[in-house]
């Protein structure tokens, strides 16, 4: 008994002693999609934020699937952790996955927020909301989005259910391969990151149309909302979050929370975070854990009521 209760008094003084010796190899941020995307330009920021080596690792496939095993199945040791947007709650409601997105990672923190944007090609004939409400209505539209499951897929799916209309979702495996063929006009639109969309707007490549948020965004403000441009209720934002393996340690977890909220908040990274439309977030690990589990019950329940299939 005496063994016992001498562990659970060191056990406190051990945490931090993990947490003093962590890192002592380089950090891998898996990415499990392509280059280019927004989730691969928010990891990269924070990779950047970091006082350590960091490098991006891509591991893209099967909606990001690939990616996201690796790290599940990765020794919780504070080297390798994954970045994902908020598909990661999303993608297993709608096809089995190979893992728990729940029980098999431990979240450490959201790293921001970005408003999604309906955008078009820059010659298209649609000029606003009411004009893409029209024109689904009077000929079969493409929309693309980055993967099956991610938030600008479902993006679409609401717009098509709170709009009555029809439009034919086109998977891609990232934002960059999807915004090609939107840029050459092979799909119609995209509800897409703000932060992945952002540049091509500026350069007159493509047209906003609306942001996705419950109101105008400060930056914008000649950008409608969707709900007040023609489709009330509509509201929806994707969400970038930082996970490690099954068992990562607290402490661990706590120090790395700790250096991305002192170094996203620097001026450089503040700075490449707000060219992406991105509201940095950076929440403890326990709050984040709890905004993560509200998710998965939040996204799953709008897949169901709307009856929102995979592909």
């Amino acid at each position: 008994m005496r063994t016992t209760r001498r562990a659970a008094l060191l056990l406190p003084l051990a945490m931090p002693a993990v947490a003093q010796e962590w890192p002592t190899r380089t950090i891998r941020f898996v990415v499990p999609y392509p280059p280019g995307g927004p989730t691969d330009l928010v990891g990269r920021v924070a990779a950047a934020a970091l006082p350590v080596p960091a490098m991006v690792e891509n591991r893209a496939g099967a909606s990001g699937a690939i990616g996201a095993g690796e790290v599940a199945r990765a020794a919780p040791d504070g080297t390798t952790f994954m970045v994902n947007a908020s598909a990661h709650v999303i993608v297993p409601h709608l096809q089995p996955q190979p893992f728990d997105p729940i029980g098999d990672f431990t979240p450490v923190t959201e790293l921001a927020k970005v408003p999604l944007v309906v955008v078009v090609p820059a010659a298209s004939p649609i000029r606003d909301v009411a004009g893409l409400l029209a024109a689904a209505r009077a000929r079969p539209l493409t929309y693309a989005s980055s993967s099956i499951g991610g938030a600008p897929h479902l993006a679409g799916e609401l717009f098509k259910l709170l709009g009555r209309v029809d439009l034919t979702h086109v998977p891609y495996r990232g934002s960059g391969p999807a915004l090609t063929d939107l840029l050459a006009d092979r799909v119609n639109v995209m509800f897409d990151s703000l932060a992945s969309s952002a540049g091509h707007i500026r350069e007159g490549r493509l047209r906003a149309l609306a942001v996705s948020t419950a109101q105008r965004l400060p930056e914008h403000p000649d950008w409608p909302t969707v709900a007040e441009a023609g489709v009330p209720g509509y509201e929806i934002t994707t969400w970038y979050g930082l996970w490690g393996p099954k068992g990562l340690p607290p402490a661990v977890a706590a120090r790395m929370q700790a250096a991305l909220a002192r170094g996203l908040a620097q001026g450089e990274h503040a700075a490449r975070l707000a060219a992406m439309g991105a509201i940095r977030t950076v929440p403890p690990p326990e709050e984040f854990a709890r905004f993560v589990q509200a998710e998965f019950d939040r996204w799953g329940r709008l897949v169901r009521e709307a009856g929102i299939k995979g592909e």
